[in-house]
């Protein structure tokens, strides 16, 4: 069964659509009109064998905060959507990624219940066009709507732009693993017998 999602979602501040599909090859075609964003978006393609086809289009006018949470929250809607009833996935990723300098820590659960703990910290307000503090509310939109357990954080690091690159590929492996079919597994990996 193919597992794949088209999610598509439209506000007065933003009108997002994604094609998502999680056994891909890491093909991408991404246009948030915030260039370091798709930048980040691309390496969660690449890095996570995923095809991903995503078209927003938002309040730029603004600032890019709506358009980043909104698009959060469409990317983590086609995780859960894409996964169906969980059955034999992993469950469980983890990733320890270096960047140059930076060594990041990301460690997910697909429990259906959702939780962030962010331990990050930026020294720039901006990196490149995309508001820094975005990276976090980026990832709690996708915990959030994913019913994702997400742990991330910053163990070495200086370089904004590494630091903020390091969390989207270790993202990307963390959630490839927990996302992997196992046929050890049958039915959904807990001991209620289901993940929701």
């Amino acid at each position: 069964m193919a597992r794949i999602a088209q999610i598509k979602r439209k506000t007065k501040e933003t009108d997002i659509s994604i094609d998502f599909n999680i056994d891909g090859k890491g093909k991408a075609s991404i246009d948030t009109g915030i260039g370091f964003f798709n930048h980040m978006l691309n390496h969660v393609a690449k890095h996570g064998f995923f095809d991903i086809n995503l078209a927003a289009d938002g309040d730029l006018e603004i600032d890019c905060h709506h358009t980043i949470e909104d698009v959060g929250i469409v990317f983590g809607k086609a995780i859960s959507e894409s996964l169906g009833d969980k059955s034999q996935i992993k469950r469980y990723g983890s990733a320890i990624i270096p960047m140059d300098e930076t060594l990041v820590l990301c460690s997910l659960d697909l429990s259906g219940r959702p939780y962030l703990n962010f331990d990050v910290n930026f020294s720039n307000d901006k990196i490149g066009d995309m508001d820094s503090e975005m990276v976090e509310e980026f990832f709690r939109a996708v915990s959030t709507n994913g019913g994702m357990n997400l742990h991330i954080k910053l163990l070495e690091g200086k370089n904004n732009h590494h630091i903020a690159e390091g969390i989207f590929k270790a993202f990307a492996n963390a959630l490839d693993t927990a996302t992997t079919i196992d046929n050890r597994i049958e039915g959904a990996r807990s001991t209620k017998g289901l993940l929701e």
